[in-house]
């Protein structure tokens, strides 16, 4: 005789399903889609995390603003055309950093950082990396951290919050240094 699953237990199954859905979808939205941002106020310097090339346009622009009187810029070559800009009154720094990723930032801005007595930050990522920039630039730099995004493009979007997903699980799970 074939005994078939109790209806009842498939209901639960599929509520339990849809639940997980929900959930999934909830914390994508306020993780990578909405996450906290800040409002910017006066710092010591803004760093531009590497990647989308109008992140750094938005750390120039807050710097021409008056918003700090120094700019960190990652890039992947010191031939990159930001490295050359000038503004008065500010100073312009490029850096490599090793490795090549998030925490390789956090942990060179950290650094420079605490060599100049710096103790504030805005730092410029794009909007579904701001959670995990947060927490990775948190984990290695002591003062006060004001995330100011930039979004990315509505086409790269799915691709960007899938990376994150990654990204910050292994932040979150495995690479819980500095």
């Amino acid at each position: 005789m074939i005994r078939l699953v109790p209806r009842s237990l498939i209901g639960r199954l599929l509520a339990l399903v849809a639940i997980l859905i929900v959930l999934f979808l909830a914390a994508t939205a306020r993780l990578f889609i909405w996450p906290q941002t800040d409002a910017p106020a006066r710092v010591d310097a803004i760093v531009a995390l590497d990647g989308y090339p109008s992140r750094t346009g938005k750390a120039l622009s807050l710097a021409r603003a008056g918003y700090a009187p120094n700019v960190l810029l990652s890039v992947v070559t010191y031939k990159s055309p930001a490295c050359r800009q000038k503004i008065p009154g500010v100073r312009i720094v490029c850096f490599m950093p090793n490795p090549v990723d998030t925490r390789g930032e956090a942990e060179f801005v950290s650094r420079f950082a605490d060599e100049r007595g710096w103790t504030s930050l805005i730092v410029v990522s794009s909007v579904p990396q701001t959670t995990r920039a947060r927490m990775i630039v948190g984990r290695c730099f002591a003062g006060r951290i004001l995330m100011v995004p930039v979004p990315v493009p509505t086409s790269r979007l799915p691709w960007a919050i899938a990376y994150e997903w990654g990204a910050f699980t292994k932040a979150l799970l495995f690479e819980r240094h500095c």
